[in-house]
């Protein structure tokens, strides 16, 4: 391959690797207001817990930043947000499909 088609290649590569994760991002944001509201007070802002909560009630599972969480399924995150599990309310019900979507996207990003 000579030189010139590497380096478009490369600038190719270069652009959609900046782009990409530019847009999923904007979308994860669309949760975090739903996330502030609903999540922050257990699971702190950064999604590694409120250590206060976690003191309180016992919790060990306020870190949703974790490669665990990471690993579950989309299905198996959303039950939890809509049923609740544990000392953790059942909130989901009262957001719209795309209003879950948005918060497991963003509750997601707290973890890469």
């Amino acid at each position: 391959m000579d030189r010139k088609k590497l380096l478009h290649i490369i600038f190719a590569f270069s652009i959609g690797a900046t782009w990409i994760p530019a847009v999923w991002s904007a979308e994860a944001k669309g949760g975090k207001a739903t996330y502030d509201k609903l999540c922050s007070s257990c699971h702190g802002a950064d999604g590694k817990g409120n250590p206060a909560m976690a003191k309180a009630f016992g919790e060990k599972a306020l870190n949703i930043a974790t490669k665990e969480t990471g690993r579950k399924k989309d299905e198996e995150l959303l039950k939890v947000i809509t049923e609740g599990k544990g000392k953790m309310p059942a909130s989901g019900k009262a957001l719209s499909k795309q209003e879950q979507k948005q918060l497991l996207d963003y509750m997601r990003a707290l973890g890469k």
